[in-house]
């Protein structure tokens, strides 16, 4: 477990910190589709609960999710008893009490995820000095100017969350010679990583059954993590359709007023 989180903890810390999806010396990630892109899109349920537990199992070790309360996994599909008992297994300070002490308590549904660390100081020293970045926004900050190049909108850094996580390769490319403890990623800036794959296949084991590859755990991460940065996209595009709607009919009445109107005085 302690391999498994330090590996998350470089691999993520370091990929997020650069730029859009496509820097200097990076590869542009190819395309994937996506349950949630395009303008009638939907997150996949499955998809997001199985990133939950990537996430739980692994990212979670090192990062943060500082803006998603417990609350809010019931848009992931689950109930309120089973965001409970998920936040149930959490602590997380409170206070203070009638003595003017902090003190820990089990999480409730109205608190966000608590960070793994103490405070920054903390994260540094268990990280080589490196601060591990916060996931909640982490994909719409991946998403730079690169999101419109290609064959289709390339929505919130998905596509290259999956490809930084499927991109390691075991050997650098002939004529490549990678610094000592770095590892080649085809798709990572300058393409040298400082740690190993945080994903392989079977590292976490999905209570719903579902085959547990690199490219499957990489999917519902990638999934969870654009869910995470836009809690509220489906609602807002719900509301957005509803708009159009309500404008097209709207002004075709309008426009069949206008021409009755005129009629009239002519």
């Amino acid at each position: 477990m302690k391999r498994l989180a330090a590996a998350a903890t470089t691999a993520l810390m370091v990929a997020f910190a650069s730029g859009d999806g496509h820097a200097a010396g990076g590869t542009l990630a190819p395309a994937q589709k996506w349950s949630f892109g395009g303008v009638f899109g939907t997150f996949d349920r499955g998809d997001l609960q199985r990133g939950l537990q990537v996430y739980r199992s692994v990212c979670s070790n090192c990062h943060s999710l500082k803006l998603i309360a417990f609350r809010n996994l019931e848009g992931l599909g689950l109930s309120p008893e089973e965001v409970q008992a998920i936040a149930g297994e959490y602590e997380v300070t409170d206070g203070p009490d009638d003595e003017g002490e902090m003190y820990s308590r089990a999480a409730r549904a109205a608190d966000r995820f608590p960070s793994p660390f103490a405070n920054d100081q903390a994260a540094r020293a268990s990280n080589g000095g490196a601060l591990p970045p916060d996931l909640s926004l982490i994909t719409k900050g991946r998403a730079g100017e690169s999101v419109f190049k290609g064959t289709k909108f390339r929505e919130y850094g998905a596509d290259y969350v999956y490809a930084l996580m499927t991109g390691y390769e075991e050997e650098p490319p002939e004529g490549v010679t990678l610094m000592d403890g770095m590892h080649y990623n085809h798709y990572f800036p300058g393409h040298q990583i400082a740690m190993a794959p945080p994903l392989f296949d079977e590292a976490v084991e999905y209570t719903d059954g579902t085959e547990a590859t690199l490219q499957q755990h990489a999917h519902d991460i990638a999934t969870f993590l654009a869910w995470a940065a836009d809690p509220n996209a489906e609602e807002r595009k719900r509301i957005g359709i509803k708009a159009i709607l309500f404008v097209t009919i709207l002004s075709v009445m309008l426009y069949a007023v206008k021409k009755k109107i005129w009629s009239d005085l002519h």
